[in-house]
């Protein structure tokens, strides 16, 4: 069910939230260099999912960058402060790669901030995204994170009334953990970030030293 029923908070209180930190940290350490895995079908990746794809980057660019991350993974949030400019100034920007983002909640309060960036529309969903990475260590990791969620998406323009209205979206909540269920299912996604890269995948948080070697040779010569 979605985290709060009309009259009252119903989910994520209290010591409910005492595992949530421990989960967030499954995902691949820092210290790996991301692995590579198998190679899937574009067609199958760019197909439409449960929820629409919020893109950046040239519609043409030779390569296409998926990442599926957590909101309370601290490896993703490590990559979109460390490696993700570079992969915006250097590549996205420059017209070499399309990106997007697309949710693989690790647990409720992931699904929660995924929620709120996709409640605030499409044109500001990239934005929340980075907002809560940059301030992940506010609310995911406190003694009251609904609250401090609730604190963090304030500075987006969501009011109290908001954020409780978002995170009783039934079909919206159903559908940020179709995107992680459908990835598991048919991408064979099980942590946070794994990338897909001309369908190639890799699992693990990169730095830009990596993204370099990864992407340098997928470029046109010349």
């Amino acid at each position: 069910m979605p985290f709060f029923e009309p009259s009252r908070r119903v989910f994520l209180c209290g010591t409910a939230m005492t595992g949530f930190a421990a989960t967030a940290l499954l995902a691949p350490s820092r210290a790996m260099a991301a692995s590579e895995g198998g190679t899937f079908p574009s067609d199958q990746l760019m197909a439409e999912g449960p929820l629409p794809d919020v893109w950046i980057g040239q519609k043409d660019a030779p390569i296409t960058v998926i990442e599926y991350a957590s909101m309370t993974c601290t490896h993703c949030a490590a990559f979109h402060a460390e490696s993700y400019p570079v992969l915006k100034s250097k590549y996205i920007d420059a017209g070499k790669v399309r990106f997007t983002l697309r949710e693989f909640p690790l647990d409720p309060l992931a699904t929660a901030g995924f929620m709120l960036a996709r409640f605030v529309g499409v044109d500001k969903r990239n934005a929340m995204v980075d907002l809560l990475f940059a301030q992940q260590k506010n609310w995911a990791f406190v003694d009251k994170p609904v609250e401090a969620l609730a604190n963090t998406v304030k500075q987006a323009g969501i009011s109290q009334t908001d954020f409780e209205t978002c995170l009783k979206d039934q079909k919206l909540y159903d559908q940020v953990n179709a995107v992680r269920d459908n990835a598991a299912k048919k991408f064979s996604v099980d942590a946070t970030p794994t990338f897909y890269i001309n369908g190639k995948k890799y699992a693990g948080e990169m730095a830009p030293a990596d993204l370099d070697k990864i992407l340098q040779p997928l470029l046109p010569k010349g």
